[in-house]
């Protein structure tokens, strides 16, 4: 028997037998873990409200046959507690901790940078920063460049061509394309989103909040859209919470 000791965000959990649950928790040295915590969902459980979606623990777990078994849980920050009253950012927490999901598909396998966004983001949410789905989008494009889709914002994502200034500039994004494009090489079906929406893009890919912050709402609602379009196109299936994010 393996004893290892990690920190990490949970995610998701589901239940197991009569008592006990799986809880899937992003850590911050081993990756994605999938653990059982056994007889946490009797009421005189000792750690079982430590287990669930949003809460940063500190765990000590063993290695299983199957999956690993948690021994024991620490809180370090409750962060559901802060988004459980606040319907949008909740779903924005939601959304965050299904993509953050769906971008560590191999188990174990370590993701540092993806649990660090993960944490800021959710602290971002609990303390009421910036727009909720503001930050989403953030996560969200940061999350894809940490997995190697970064969106072309600044140069042909084709032919690597930059547009003259007289232009406009890029003017053209396609999903399959991998971001904006010159049109030479615009393929069909490609959008045409504002320039205040692609400096929005940018300055969220950069983190910086204060253009971020003050720009236009429409700029907001397409950058949003986009957003969750490229990522579901490279994840190849939908974030099925996104829906949930939309009509908050």
């Amino acid at each position: 028997m393996s004893i290892y000791r990690d920190e990490g965000i949970v995610l998701r959990t589901h239940k197991l037998g009569e008592a006990d649950r799986i809880i899937t928790v992003l850590g911050r040295r081993s990756g994605r873990i999938r653990a059982v915590g056994k007889g946490v969902r009797r009421t005189k459980s000792r750690f079982g409200a430590r287990l669930e979606p949003f809460t940063h623990v500190d765990l000590l777990l063993y290695t299983g046959r199957s999956l690993d078994v948690i021994t024991q849980a620490e809180t370090l920050r409750p962060y559901g507690e802060q988004l459980v009253g606040d319907y949008p950012r909740y779903t924005t927490a939601t959304a965050m901790l299904e993509t953050a999901e769906k971008l560590t598909p191999v188990e174990k396998e370590p993701s540092l940078r993806q649990f660090l966004l993960l944490v800021g983001g959710l602290r971002s949410l609990s303390e009421a920063e910036h727009d909720p789905r503001l930050v989403l989008d953030a996560f969200l494009l940061r999350s894809l460049a940490v997995a190697g889709y970064a969106p072309a914002l600044d140069e042909c994502a084709v032919c690597g061509a930059a547009a003259p200034q007289a232009t406009g500039g890029l003017r053209a994004f396609g999903l399959a394309s991998g971001g904006l494009t010159c049109q030479a090489c615009r393929v069909p079906g490609s959008a045409t989103p504002a320039a205040g929406t692609v400096a929005l893009m940018s300055a969220l890919l950069r983190g910086d909040w204060a253009r971020a912050d003050a720009s236009e709402r429409r700029h907001q609602l397409e950058c949003s859209g986009l957003t969750a379009a490229y990522l579901q196109w490279h994840l190849e299936h939908s974030i099925r919470s996104l829906k949930h994010v939309e009509h908050a």
